[in-house]
């Protein structure tokens, strides 16, 4: 899969000037629409000149800006394509080996590309707060990756207290709204077509003070823009199905990074779980 704009401002970003920076953080902001217009409206959102849009266009490797901004409106694009267009694109280009083996290529490739961007220092900034149990952590999810949010909620509530799943449906959050405090946590989850309900909650959960962290794809949910820490994936696939393995993975590193934090309090509650179990039918025992 070719290389995202976004990845080569990323890659690119410690060698910019000053005012290149100011420009990449434009550009990033409301990504990949905010570039799309035109080059001296691009430059006055920045508040740099039109010659420094040129000189970072072509530092990206575009011969000018009309060929950047195209590759931004395939980005947009495929960010924007419902299932079916996904599945066309895919079978089009799709090489003739098995699925199986199509389908392992691009999702190792994914978690590679993936683990590649992954900032550790931001990592463990996000695991601290998850593991710090003077804050209460919040987790939501959408309408595919709730899924997820529920596999994160259930293995922090073992690991440690004060942890609560967030319903996706407007009630839902607008009701943990009133129980979220300064200092708590907000764990959300958004790929594309990004929800409005996660915007909405990391806009208003941030201005009560509380921590974001956000796990999105390679295009970045709108919610980015409020997140703390952010978390961005591969997702695309030879599949109309976007495929959350790269999600998975660092949610699950995620898990293990926060239980090592906490291993003394999640080995007592682990214990207690067990007696919890043992005095139920939850799991069948055998004699």
């Amino acid at each position: 899969m070719a290389e995202s704009v976004q990845d080569m401002l990323s890659a690119l970003f410690s060698t910019l000037t000053r005012a290149e920076k100011q420009l990449a953080g434009v550009i990033t902001q409301n990504y990949p629409v905010s570039g799309m217009g035109s080059i001296t409206r691009l430059a006055e959102a920045a508040g740099v000149s039109t010659p420094t849009v040129a000189r970072m266009v072509q530092k990206l490797g575009y011969s000018g800006f009309p060929e950047f901004q195209a590759a931004l409106r395939v980005e947009l694009e495929a960010r924007m394509s419902n299932p079916i267009e996904k599945h066309e694109a895919w079978s089009r280009h799709a090489p003739e080996s098995h699925m199986l083996n199509r389908f392992a290529d691009a999702v190792l490739a994914n978690i590679r590309q993936t683990l590649g961007q992954v900032n550790p220092g931001e990592f463990d900034a996000a695991t601290a707060l998850l593991a710090d149990m003077e804050r209460e952590v919040f987790v939501t999810g959408g309408r595919v990756t709730h899924a997820l949010s529920e596999y994160l909620e259930l293995h922090l509530q073992v690991i440690r207290r004060g942890v609560h799943h967030v319903r996706r449906n407007s009630s839902g959050w607008s009701h943990a709204l009133l129980d979220i405090r300064p200092g708590d946590v907000l764990v959300i989850y958004d790929i594309r077509r990004y929800e409005n309900a996660a915007l909405d909650m990391a806009r208003m959960a941030r201005e009560q003070e509380a921590k974001v962290v956000l796990f999105t794809d390679q295009w970045l949910s709108p919610a980015q823009a409020f997140a703390d820490h952010s978390f961005a994936a591969r997702i695309e696939v030879p599949s109309a199905w976007d495929s959350s393995a790269a999600l998975l993975l660092l949610t699950e590193t995620l898990i293990a990074a926060v239980q090592e934090e906490l291993w003394e309090t999640t080995r007592e509650r682990m214990a207690d779980l067990e007696k919890v179990f043992d005095r139920t039918t939850v799991f069948r025992k055998f004699q």
